[in-house]
């Protein structure tokens, strides 16, 4: 019996230190691949024949936003001033030595559809899909920004005349059957996104209602919030199919 315990007791220290072992290198790998997006964070990168340092293009943040507050003033019968303010968590942890030092500030341009309905006499349902543009920024310990308060307004003029004319194009049509019902509407491109004629990001908007920004990933096609599969599939579909008539 002690012998046979003997055996067992051996066995199992031999079978710890294998798990060990291979445990080790997943370690290992994790903290280097760490290491590694905090030092390519800062490097430089290209796109579109222009460098650029921070996050690569086409990875994503998610963000938890805390109980903020949402000021807003009518100004005609369809124009309203908004103002919002709010502390945004990461829903994750930034590696190590990543990102830009505390105390960086930003100034964004939002530009976003803003889907909402009523659920009863104090509450709606809300959501938003759309774009921000970079202005500028401001490094810690310098009073200047990145760009002059006229180049911003320059950069945003020329993004907004950008949008027009890519709004001004002929979208893309949707026409489709799903779960019984019938939906029409259009895809309008994100041209920013694309490439040889083809696009990777293009708002939707089905029976007058906009859906989302549909968008390919190597996982396949997504609109963020939706998580019906098949339907987003089917949206997709009907763009890849007007591609490939062309």
């Amino acid at each position: 019996m002690a012998t046979a315990t003997k055996a067992r007791s051996a066995k199992g220290k031999t079978a710890k230190k294998a798990a060990a072992a291979t445990k080790a290198p997943a370690g290992k790998k994790k903290k280097e691949a760490l290491k590694d997006l905090s030092v390519t964070y800062d490097q430089f990168k290209e796109f579109e024949g222009k460098r650029y340092t921070g996050m690569k293009v086409g990875r994503s943040h998610k963000w938890y936003y805390d109980k903020g507050e949402w000021n807003e003033t009518k100004i005609t019968p369809d124009l309203w001033e908004i103002a919002y303010a709010v502390t945004k968590r990461r829903a994750g942890k930034a590696p190590p030595g990543s990102g830009v030092p505390v105390g960086t500030a930003y100034h964004w341009y939002i530009l976003a559809h803003q889907n909402v309905r009523k659920l009863n006499a104090n509450d709606y349902t809300t959501s938003m899909t759309g774009l921000k543009l970079k202005l500028a920024h401001q490094r810690v310990g310098s009073e200047k920004w990145s760009l002059s308060a006229r180049t911003q307004r320059k950069h945003l003029v020329e993004f907004l005349q950008e949008l027009i004319v890519q709004l001004e194009k002929e979208p893309i049509p949707i026409a489709f059957e799903y779960n019984g019902r019938s939906y029409e509407g259009e895809a309008i491109p994100i041209t920013q996104t694309c490439l040889d004629g083809i696009c990777t990001k293009l708002d939707v908007i089905l029976n007058d209602e906009q859906v989302g920004i549909i968008r390919y990933r190597k996982s396949g096609w997504k609109i963020e919030g939706n998580k019906d599969r098949k339907f987003v599939n089917a949206i997709a579909r009907e763009i890849l199919n007007w591609y490939n008539k062309k």
